[in-house]
């Protein structure tokens, strides 16, 4: 059995229908429903079986799971980069990671969790080094020390355990985040309410809309995950972002110019969008001074030393695959 904490949520949703595109179906989904909206994610899955998280970590820590479990994909926190209870948020990603981590090494798991490229702050060097590490918020702190347990555990480590750092990632089955959804989703949704795209005004010495973030599509971030699924014998600690960073205002643009496409109507550079009142600036909330990452590229060399090869689609690219698949969920088309 594969088990994948925060089953019915953006990422994790998406690695389960890419498991069950392998053929794997034996899948226990750990989730916490309370918010129904997420079983939209989820309704064309297969799956074997279905846990509350807080049912799923009592049995992880009385050892209660009697079923042989082959991996565990431990997607599940709280993702909110703007919750301000500290100790709610180490509660759910740190203590929770960490039972799970030793529950996963007494069982011989494959143990693949989700990190986090917040963990860098306002640093400007993205390789997987404590040097290089300054969390801004609680949910980039609880990311930090967990990366930092596992860290002091590696050397009585028997089995994998791999930590995935998450650049800003975007793609199907994100729609539940709402806030926390990906500037993808916000611009598509805002420009087809509106016809209007709104962006953050220039800071840290960057332009109107032109900071720069490694965004990554959701297919890519799965394809890696698979990747240590298949490769046990690979530990460690990895960058999952393009390698490339792409601005705001790039992210728009491609919104803007595949929706037009839709229309039958030509591409627009960026000049035009501005002056035809299409993508308009705004001020940065003051709630996100100084806690706000204007710039992100992910270092791949580890990621490459350890034999990932997955290659990362660019943002032009993968925004028009996600904005033309909005589209079909919006005519009711098949989820991906």
């Amino acid at each position: 059995m594969i088990v994948v904490t925060g089953g019915a949520g953006f990422i994790g949703a998406n690695i389960v229908a890419a498991l069950n595109r392998r053929g794997e179906t034996d899948i226990l989904l750990v989730d916490d429903l309370v918010r129904g909206e997420k079983i939209r994610n989820i309704a064309d899955l297969s799956i074997a079986d279905y846990l509350d998280k807080d049912a799923f970590r009592r049995a992880v820590v009385n050892d209660e799971l009697t079923m042989p479990i082959r991996a565990v994909f431990h997607q599940g926190a709280c993702s909110d980069t703007m919750e301000s209870d500290g100790r709610y948020v180490m509660e759910n990603n740190y203590a929770y990671s960490r039972d799970l981590f030793h529950f996963c090494q007494r069982a011989g798991t494959q143990f693949i969790y989700a990190s986090s490229a917040s963990v860098y702050g306002n640093h400007q060097t993205f390789t997987e080094a404590p040097v290089n590490e300054h969390p801004l918020n609680a949910y980039a702190y609880s990311k930090f020390q967990f990366d930092n347990y596992v860290r002091r555990h590696h050397d009585e480590s028997q089995f994998q355990c791999v930590g995935l750092r998450y650049f800003n990632v975007y793609g199907y089955r994100e729609q539940h985040k709402h806030r926390m959804a990906s500037v993808a989703w916000h611009f598509f949704n805002q420009y087809q309410k509106d016809g209007v795209v709104k962006l953050f005004q220039g800071t840290d010495g960057y332009d109107d809309g032109q900071q720069l973030r490694d965004f990554v599509f959701v297919e890519d971030v799965v394809n890696v995950n698979l990747h240590f699924l298949d490769h046990s014998g690979s530990s460690g600690i990895f960058n999952v972002g393009t390698g490339r960073a792409s601005s705001f205002n790039d992210v728009a643009v491609s919104v803007i110019n595949t929706l037009e496409a839709t229309a039958g109507k030509d591409e627009l550079p960026l000049d035009d969008l501005v002056a035809s009142g299409r993508i308009q600036y705004i001020p940065m909330p003051d709630a996100l001074n100084g806690k706000y990452q204007s710039y992100t590229q992910a270092d791949l060399t580890q990621l490459r030393t350890s034999g990932c090869e997955v290659s990362f689609v660019n943002v032009v690219e993968g925004v028009r695959r996600y904005v033309e698949w909005m589209l079909g969920e919006s005519s009711g088309e098949d989820s991906k």
